[in-house]
């Protein structure tokens, strides 16, 4: 067996993975000072286990995780790993290679791995026991060790010679049956304790338990009699009951017929009542009309004299109206004629007004021409002067103007030749600045592309570095929380195979039997075991079975009998036993309507699985119970089935026959039937973790290998960014001094082109304007002369027209003043005519009035005289109707008089059948109570027997004794056994299985008495036995150490003498281990009074003894010879040779004469400050020869 290679990542300061592969021989580490040489020796102890972060020189174990550097953030994680070649299985484990892994996190979480399993820090010392190699052992030595060798008191060097002597396992054993025979011990005081108290109690319950079997005894005689007394009863009950149904039956049937009949009566009697009171209508009818008819011919005859006076008083106002009409006709013939004057003088005044209304018209006319025209002329004439004004003064201002533009024109001319110049001047500069700000801007461009290429290829970069480092935290975090729950799941599941495996829950008398199962081929095991429940029914089930959840199932009967007479001969307690060939409850549920109802969920037996050969027994116990839903489902079930059912709820309420209910909350959970459930899903949980974790720790690998490659390619991007960044900067400076030249340059012409323009601009608005102002005079000159002309000619108009004007004004008012006096007269002449026109429309109108009452007199009076007639003969037919009336009414008051005398007849009748139903009412009501009491009576005694014995009619049936016929003889015995029952008094019925209970306990913890005290005389036995053999061990051991430590001490001191000491007085398992050395040429001395030199050599020569009598497959030596001359250094590189043959050896060195004898060397340096890394031995070689020029200077 020898160390392969060790991997190491993120362990103080190896930041990258770096992975040391080794050979047999001698392999050198080398490096500068503070290169991280040591983290290799620190980083091998820690992987084996070192828990003291003093010994790896930090203050916590968070300090062994890279804490990172100006350049590089800290790390998460720490890990290291060695790998051993196990090719000799020199380790026990079945492995040709062994990996042994740590890692830690900042969070404080580590784990310990052994080829990738998870495992605990015990696994990996018990791994190494006895090989030397281990945080304790000598196969790492370092500076540390060799100053607790040297300096240390002698108890510490301990351990050192216990690791050589091959003891410490024994120590390490001896430790732990120390503890467990304290534990022992400490059982075994609690079971003493427990079994006083339990000797206290038995013997009271014992008593107790005899007492109850007697009552149970009396209880037992006491149902027969009440069995056979209630079926007798029930018999009295039944003969009596059936005697009340058959009156009840006849009552009834008389009662119905006695209801028909009073039915039919009434219907008739109605009919009776309804024929009366239309005779009574029909009656009252004839009497009203009668009374109306004679009312009415009152009327007629008083409305025939009214008509007679009406036409003596028409027939005289006939005369007055004649006279009235020829006084009209006359004043109507005056108004004509007036009216005709009035319209021929109108006609001629109209014609007048029309005449002069022309005349009017033409004058007004002719004047308003005149007037428009003398407006006109003075209008123009007015605005003529003020324009003239206006020109005026325009034309002074135009030529002020003029000499100004001119004298402006002369200076701008000057400013322009001037401006050409050095336009022509600054163009030709401007063309040389485009040249060189062009090739300056093509150079930035193609490196700002470079840039923005390689800060794209940098964003997305650190865009995959947080991905991996999103994603190597969340799957940290996953397999972190899987080891967690993975951990957990392992540890409960240990607990509860160990619980199972014990039949932990179980009675002692079941745990005894189940333990002959090996024996017994016929013992199939407990019920809970064989059958399979879901989660849901579990509560319901376990309910149900009740103490049945442990009875035993056997093969047959053979079986069970053996395994009684087995607990009988051991006095072990009692079982149940159900033997397959004998117990089988199929079929015996008949209630099959039960199970309809709401909130039934089925038979108790349906709900569970077992193998088909066993459902005979799961039927047994479980099918006559119904599960459902709840409670209340549960009582209206039992209700409706009068307490007859055994029924069970999820929640664990039990309702028995009979009506009694069990529940509340249960006193613990060991649930039985859920422990092989919970076992199987806890397996399969298991698995899933263990394949979760798996996938995540590769998963975790291949993000390692991803970031580390990502890292590298980021450095790289980022040093070639810089690069280019100072291009960059460079270029921009140009492009910049080029553009700020080209700017001012061009800013210059622009200011020069601004100023041609606004020359050029001046220049064409003062043309514009000497233009406009030549126009302007122009203009001015013309309109002058046309003013005068227009002015001219409107005076002459002025002149002549005056004279037109006065006289067509005198005109206009002549004329006016003749229309109003000819309008006043026609306004006369037309008030007049519609006076007449009024007039007359009012005579026609009196007239036609006067005409139409005449008219209207005549025709009234001949219709008033035709109503008289008409009237008189209503009268007369009235007469015969009046006496048809009175005869109809005689009729019908004869038929009422009949019909009076049958009503009191059906009266009479109706009463007698009312009566009769009211004694058959009372006849059934009686009936009806009579075998209510009876019914009652009878479900009393069907309620005692189910109360107090469960019993239902037909079960009782068949307990009947046909000895017992007496009702009397019965009371009295049962009045006998009820005495003795209460003289017995305060039973408690609980004791016998109280008793049973504790018997069976006490017999299980003095077992437990008997088995501590043999573990005890065991651990004391194997105590000493370890004892032994380790002092034998460790005096054999020690005396060859002692030997070959003076060996080794002559040959690397040449010469002198070298001897270990025991201190005395003391345990030789503990004692101290005193070092005595004598250097060649010097007295024998101590350890304190050598030099620094000789101290190392001697703590080296301990170390290759132990190495030559004891070799460790691997040593790593830590600068240990740092303090040896160069003869020494040879001395121990040369003996370093011949350990070779059983031990491989890694010298971390930065002596030469160690390199020298070195088969290979690894190179450590920081060439990035703070992060070791492996290099070239050439350039540590140069690196070292510069630190040892500085220290010879």
């Amino acid at each position: 067996m020898y160390l392969k290679s060790i991997e190491v990542q993120g362990f103080k300061s190896f930041a990258n993975k770096i992975v040391f592969d080794f050979h047999n021989g001698i392999t050198g580490i080398v490096g500068p000072n503070g290169s991280g040489k040591s983290n290799v020796a620190d980083a091998v102890r820690w992987v084996l286990g070192e828990q003291s972060a003093k010994q790896l020189r930090g203050a916590s174990m968070q300090d062994v995780i890279f804490a990172g550097t100006e350049n590089r953030k800290p790390l998460s994680y720490a890990y290291v790993a060695i790998t051993m070649d196990n090719s000799d299985h020199q380790l026990a484990i079945d492995f040709e290679e062994v990996t042994v892994s740590r890692r830690v996190y900042r969070s404080g979480e580590s784990e310990y791995l052994i080829n990738g399993s998870p495992c605990r820090l015990k696994d990996v010392t018990e791994l190494f026991y006895d090989t030397g190699i281990g945080k304790e052992g000598y196969s790492i030595i370092g500076q540390g060790q060799i100053e607790r060798i040297l300096n240390g008191k002698p108890e510490e060097r301990r351990e050192l010679f216990d690791e050589a002597a091959g003891i410490v396992k024994y120590k390490k054993r001896k430790a732990a049956a120390q503890k467990k025979l304290e534990n022992e011990r400490e059982n075994l005081v609690r079971v003493n304790d427990i079994l006083a108290e339990l000797e206290r109690q038995v013997g009271p319950l014992e008593r107790q338990a005899e007492k109850a079997r007697i009552y149970l005894k009396k209880k037992e005689e006491l149902k027969t009699f009440d069995v056979n007394m209630f079926l007798l009863e029930m018999e009295r009950i039944d003969r009596q009951l059936q005697e009340v149904k058959e009156n009840y039956s006849i009552a009834d049937r008389d009662y119905q017929e006695a209801k028909e009949s009073y039915e039919q009566i009434k219907t008739e009697y109605e009919k009776l009542e309804q024929d009366m009171a239309a005779e009574d209508e029909k009656i009252n009818a004839i009497r009203d009309e009668m009374s109306q008819s004679a009312v009415t011919k009152n009327k007629l005859e008083s409305q025939i004299e009214i008509l007679n006076e009406q036409i003596r008083s028409a027939e005289h106002t006939d005369e007055h109206m004649q006279s009235r009409l020829d006084a009209i006709d006359h004043e109507k013939e005056e108004r004509i004629s007036s009216g005709k004057t009035y319209e021929e003088e109108k006609v001629t005044l109209d014609a007048q007004i029309s005449e002069i209304e022309e005349k009017k018209k033409a004058a007004e006319e002719a004047l308003q021409i005149l007037q428009t025209e003398i407006a006109r002329c003075t209008e123009g004439m007015e605005k003529g002067k003020s324009e003239l004004i206006e020109l005026l003064n325009s034309k002074a201002s135009i030529k002020a103007r003029q000499q100004r533009f001119d004298t402006m024109e002369e200076q701008v001319n000057i400013r322009k030749a001037q401006l050409n110049q050095r336009l022509l001047a600054r163009k030709t500069e401007e063309a040389d600045l485009d040249s060189v700000l062009a090739e300056y801007q093509k150079d930035l461009d193609s490196i700002n592309q470079k840039i923005k290429e390689l800060k794209q290829a940098g964003l997305s970069m650190e865009e995959k570095s947080r991905d991996w480092k999103k994603k190597s935290i969340e799957t940290t975090h996953t397999l972190e929380e899987t080891l967690a729950r993975y951990n957990k799941q392992q540890s409960k599941l240990e607990s509860l195979k160990n619980i199972a495996e014990r039949y932990d829950g179980y009675g002692n008398s079941i745990r005894k039997v189940m333990e002959q199962k090996e024996q017994n081929k016929g013992l199939l095991g407990v019920v809970s075991d064989l059958i399979q429940v879901e989660k849901k029914y579990e509560v319901a089930i376990e309910t149900a079975l009740g103490g049945n959840i442990q009875n035993i199932v056997t093969e047959d009967e053979e079986t069970a009998k053996k395994m009684i007479s087995f607990l009988k001969e051991n006095r072990l307690g009692r079982a149940t036993f159900l033997p397959l060939t004998s117990v089988d409850g199929k079929g015996n549920f008949k209630n099959m309507d039960a199970l309809k109802e709401p909130g039934v969920i089925g038979l108790a037996n349906t709900l569970v699985k077992t193998e088909a050969k066993y459902e005979g027994v799961t039927a047994y116990l479980l099918g006559r119970v119904i599960v459902t839903e709840n409670i209340d489902f549960a009582i209206k079930l039992a209700k409706k089935n009068h307490y007859s059912l055994h029924i069970v709820t999820l929640e664990g309420e039990y309702l028995s026959p009979g009506g009694s209910m069990t529940g509340g909350a249960f006193r613990n959970n060991s649930n039985l039937l859920g422990r092989n459930r919970e076992i199987e899903e806890l397996e399969e949980l298991i698995s899933k973790s263990e394949q979760k974790i798996k996938e995540s720790r590769n998963r975790l690998e291949d993000i390692k290998t991803a970031q580390s490659l990502l890292v590298d390619d980021i450095e790289a991007n980022k040093a070639e960014l810089q690069e280019q960044l100072i291009l960059q900067n460079t270029a921009k400076m140009n492009v910049d001094r080029a553009a700020a030249q080209k700017n001012e340059s061009e800013n210059v012409y622009a200011g020069l082109i601004a100023e041609n323009h606004e020359i050029e601009k001046q220049l064409q608005e003062i043309n514009d304007n000497k233009a406009k102002i030549s126009e302007e005079i122009e203009y001015v000159k013309n309109r002058e002369s046309q003013i005068e002309e227009e002015n001219k000619n409107f005076q002459q108009i002025l002149d002549a027209k005056s004279a037109d004007v006065e006289s067509a004004t005198n005109a206009v008012s002549q004329v006016t003043l003749e229309l109003a006096g000819i309008r006043q007269k026609a306004e006369f002449v037309m008030e007049n005519l519609t006076r007449i026109q009024s007039e007359i429309r009012r005579f026609d109108d009196e007239r036609e009035g006067v005409l139409n009452e005449a008219k209207n007199a005549k025709a009234d009076v001949e219709k008033k005289r035709q109503d008289i007639e008409e009237i008189k003969k209503t009268i007369l037919n009235s007469t015969d109707y009046q006496k048809e009336q009175e005869n109809a009414l005689k009729e019908h008051t004869r038929k009422k008089e009949e019909m009076s005398a049958s009503y009191k007849g059906f009266f009479q009748k109706q009463e007698d059948v009312s009566k009769k139903i009211a004694d058959l009412d009372k006849e059934i009501y009686r009936l009806s109570s009579q075998r209510e009491k009876l019914e009652e009576a009878g479900n009393y005694q069907t309620n005692y027997m189910w109360e107090e014995y469960e019993l239902t009619l037909h079960a009782a049936m068949e307990l009947r004794d046909e000895a017992f016929s007496d009702l009397t003889d019965l009371k009295k015995q049962i009045a006998g056994i009820k005495d003795d029952i209460r003289k017995l008094g305060d039973v408690n019925v609980n004791a016998i299985e109280d008793y049973k209970e504790i018997s069976e306990r006490y017999g299980f913890l003095k077992g437990q008495h008997d088995d501590l005290i043999e573990a005890e005389k065991t651990l004391v036995g194997i105590i000493e036995e370890l004892d032994t053999g380790m002092r034998k061990q460790f005096m054999e051991k020690f005396a060859e150490i002692q030997r070959e430590f003076d060996k080794v001490f002559k040959e690397l001191f040449g010469g002198g003498k070298g001897t270990l000491e025991l201190v005395e007085d003391e345990d030789i398992l503990e004692c101290g281990i005193r070092i005595i050395a004598q250097p060649p040429g010097k007295k024998l001395q101590n350890m304190m009074q050598m030099s620094g030199g000789e101290k190392s050599l001697t703590a080296i020569s301990l170390l290759f003894a132990i190495q030559n009598l004891k070799p460790s497959p691997f040593c790593l030596l830590d600068e240990i010879e740092a303090a040896l001359d160069d003869s020494n250094v040879d001395r121990f590189a040369g003996y370093l040779h011949k350990l070779t043959r059983y031990t491989q050896f890694i010298v971390i060195t930065h002596r030469r004469g160690t390199m020298v004898s070195a088969d290979r060397l690894y190179g450590i340096t920081m060439q990035e400050k703070g992060v070791s890394t492996l290099v070239s031995v050439s350039l540590i070689e140069a690196q070292m020869e510069r630190e040892e020029e500085k220290a010879e200077l």
